[in-house]
């Protein structure tokens, strides 16, 4: 493997470089994912949907322009940016339909969501 000097430093450590590309090729599908899910979250409004997802479990199109004061039209476009990036998942009952977020991202989110810190004094 090539190691191409990029910097000006003195000497470069060749073995933390190739641990460093090593370790990098094994997480990179990991990352990808992640990266993902981050980019979606990185919006305020879904953030806000992945955040009340997490608290409440299942909230319709209709909850979250209630609660967010949106249109459904563009809550739903939202959820399906997330959904399509299986960062969310549905549910028909009836007419309604839930949404959640999906269990390949329920952990990683959880981990995000739980440094949410509330901003109301308590008494």
């Amino acid at each position: 493997m090539d190691i191409q000097n990029s910097c000006i430093r003195a000497e470069a450590d060749h073995v933390q470089i190739l641990r460093c590309k090593e370790d990098l090729s094994g997480v990179t599908t990991s990352i990808e994912a992640i990266s993902k899910v981050m980019a979606l979250a990185g919006n305020e409004v879904r953030f806000k949907i992945l955040y009340l997802l997490q608290r409440e479990t299942e909230l319709c199109p209709c909850d979250f322009a209630d609660i967010l004061v949106m249109s459904v039209p563009a809550i739903s476009q939202h959820l399906r940016k997330m959904k399509d990036a299986n960062v969310i998942s549905a549910r028909r009952a009836g007419q309604t339909i839930l949404y959640r977020i999906s269990k390949e991202n329920q952990a990683f989110l959880a981990a995000i969501l739980s440094n949410v810190v509330s901003e109301r004094k308590i008494a």
